[in-house]
């Protein structure tokens, strides 16, 4: 058990597939790190509208989309934001994740387990790390297609890569807390960041996607807490 976190926290600060994937991403596939849509957290996004457009379900990240890093619990102020999305969604709705549920840091699914019976949501057991890999164990948990399935992440190299490469509707959020974050991932976060602003400014334009080719009108103002 504590070997496997060791592992899980050094996972956090160096993925050597995203290493990787990011050199060829800035080499040449520049687009599939710009996210159809970017809010600041999911209260920002329109589920209903989602469901209505043609789309089955939703994949979320863990670390910084709704968890802060290493809890095992939903972030309290997404708690409405979640309900909502499970209103729409019902049970389709999951965590795909670079530490629980990925076999490499949780090969005894003890932190999907805890996970699941914290939030109520199918964390999807893998084994290959994002943002390398297909979609395959997401499609046969959905029963869909990827491309009828929403991916919401906060890191553009990680979870956008992986979500445009199979064919999602991508949406980046910014992370929850920075606090428990170590340092190297900071600063790998704000050069993504700024290459994604860069790139953006000089007109480069996400992949369309079909169910949703104007993204942005899935965005609506937050509730009130």
């Amino acid at each position: 058990m504590w070997w496997s976190d060791i592992k899980a926290a050094m996972g956090q600060r160096i993925n050597l597939e995203g290493i990787v994937s990011t050199m060829l991403v800035v080499a040449k596939d520049k687009h599939l790190a710009l996210p159809h849509v970017s809010v600041k957290d999911i209260g920002y996004i329109d589920w209903a509208y989602l469901k209505s457009k043609g789309f089955r379900g939703v994949v979320f990240d863990k670390d910084n989309t709704i968890t802060v890093p290493y809890s095992l619990t939903l972030w309290q102020p997404l708690r409405s934001s979640m309900e909502r999305c499970k209103s729409v969604f019902g049970n389709d709705i999951a965590v795909f994740s670079n530490s629980a549920g990925l076999n490499e840091f949780d090969p005894n699914g003890r932190k999907a387990r805890a996970l699941e019976g914290s939030i109520g949501i199918k964390v999807i057991r893998h084994t290959v790390k994002k943002p390398a890999g297909t979609a395959e164990e997401i499609e046969k948990h959905f029963g869909c297609e990827s491309s009828r399935l929403v991916m919401v992440g906060d890191r553009p190299f990680t979870d956008i890569v992986y979500g445009n490469r199979n064919g999602f509707l991508t949406i980046l959020t910014e992370p929850l807390s920075l606090a428990e974050e170590p340092f190297i991932v900071k600063q790998v976060r704000k050069l993504e960041i700024a290459l994604v602003n860069q790139w953006f400014r000089r007109g480069l334009k996400p992949l369309s996607h079909r169910l949703l080719p104007d993204a942005q009108h899935c965005v609506k103002d937050p509730p009130s807490l």
